[in-house]
């Protein structure tokens, strides 16, 4: 699945769910993975109580991409909604820098709270 056919799936379970929203596709420098962006008025909804419901809608959603794709041609990407994702992202790397330094100035192990999947990812 191309990524503007999963642009197009993202529009339709959206419109299944009644929520107007763009979708946009575009590929980030930083992360190196494309991220799937949707602006939605109302973003709560997309997002959910510590980003649950986008974790869950984005496991949705790549699984219909996988469907489509072989494992050769299989693309990689990120679903974010408002920005949610990239701020995320940004707070983690930062947690860790912050935790790198305490750890190196006393010389000791240092431990991150519980994290999912894709957060120890990052």
């Amino acid at each position: 699945m191309n990524l503007d056919k999963t642009k197009k799936t993202v529009e339709d379970i959206l419109q299944y769910m009644n929520i107007e929203a763009d979708v946009s596709v575009d590929d980030d420098t930083e992360v190196h993975i494309p991220f799937i962006n949707i602006s939605a008025k109302e973003p709560n909804i997309l997002i959910g109580y510590k980003g649950e419901t986008l974790m869950a809608l984005s496991h949705i959603i790549k699984k219909i991409a996988e469907e489509d794709q072989n494992a050769e041609t299989q693309k990689t990407f990120i679903v974010d909604v408002n920005g949610y994702q990239k701020k995320r992202i940004n707070e983690i790397k930062d947690k860790a820098r912050i935790l790198v330094e305490r750890a190196r100035y006393y010389k000791s192990s240092v431990e991150m709270e519980p994290m999912s999947v894709y957060e120890r990812m990052i």
